[in-house]
């Protein structure tokens, strides 16, 4: 090593023989090809999400290809919506959507319910203390029933308060009050499955108010009870009736319903009208 002045040995000791400016142009070598790999891997997760948007894309269009279901679609769900339109006019969706939470849940409770006079109670007993979750599901369609019925009684109030019966819309609210109708019915041929002291005499009661009904009143609570009198296949016929029947009727009524909403719009609210009407009278004068 040669002796040299410090501003020199420091000078010289930074440049070496060409060492530092080796090291600082690898530095720079490293720092571009990682930074070309980073973007390449970049490019490659762009490339990914590209590809899986034109799968949905080509899924979409290779159905509606096959059902041509988008001029349905788009006349079904763009319509136009009055101005003023508030929460009030959410009841009926809020409905639907408890029909289905109570559709799922009672697939659910079906896998374990056995729908027997000797086996009906025990089943219900061991789905509220043994299945997995059971208890919740079964609080769910049980209080979700209830909710069913304060909702569907809040819609067709805010419909006949809203004026939405009139004209077009007659058969919407015929078609509403079936609604109302086999709700009350789902609610009362469910009461019973559960198979106790309660349900059974609680149904007992409401056949028997049923056959005190003109013409029609005994043999529907014949009907209903499978006979003059309650029996074994009283609670088979029910849980017929709460399982496949009612709700298949309500699913088409819904449909048909929904349809008649898209097809005629929604109404405005009533004080829209109002103050539409006072605006024309102001304008005459």
């Amino acid at each position: 090593m040669k002796l040299l002045p410090g501003p020199l040995r420091r000078k010289n000791g930074a440049n070496g023989d060409g060492n530092g400016a080796d090291r600082s142009a690898g530095d720079l070598r490293e720092g571009y090809e990682e930074g070309l790999k980073e973007r390449e891997k970049e490019a490659d997760r762009q490339r990914q999400i590209d590809a899986a948007k034109e799968t949905g894309i080509s899924v979409v269009g290779w159905i509606d290809e096959r059902t041509g279901a988008g001029p349905f679609l788009r006349g079904f769900l763009y319509r136009k919506v009055p101005y003023g339109t508030n929460w009030f006019y959410t009841l009926g969706s809020a409905t639907m959507f408890a029909f289905l939470s109570q559709a799922v849940t009672g697939v659910f409770l079906a896998m374990y319910y056995r729908p027997s006079a000797d086996e009906a109670y025990e089943s219900a007993q061991h789905i509220t203390n043994d299945v997995f979750l059971g208890e919740l599901v079964r609080g769910m369609h049980r209080w979700g029933a209830t909710v069913m019925m304060v909702l569907i009684f809040m819609h067709m109030g805010r419909t006949f308060f809203f004026g939405a019966y009139k004209y077009p819309r007659e058969l919407n609210w015929v078609i509403g009050v079936v609604l109302l109708v086999m709700t009350l019915m789902m609610g009362l041929t469910g009461y019973l499955l559960p198979f106790d002291q309660r349900s059974f005499w609680a149904t007992v009661v409401a056949v028997n108010l049923n056959s005190s009904g003109p013409v029609i009143g005994p043999y529907l609570a014949d009907f209903l009870r499978g006979g003059a009198e309650f029996g074994a296949t009283t609670i088979s016929r029910f849980y017929a009736l709460h399982m496949l029947l009612i709700p298949g009727l309500i699913a088409a009524l819904i449909g048909a319903h929904l349809y008649l909403v898209a097809k005629l719009g929604t109404t405005a609210p009533p004080w829209l009208k109002a103050e539409k009407a006072r605006d024309l009278a102001k304008e005459e004068i």
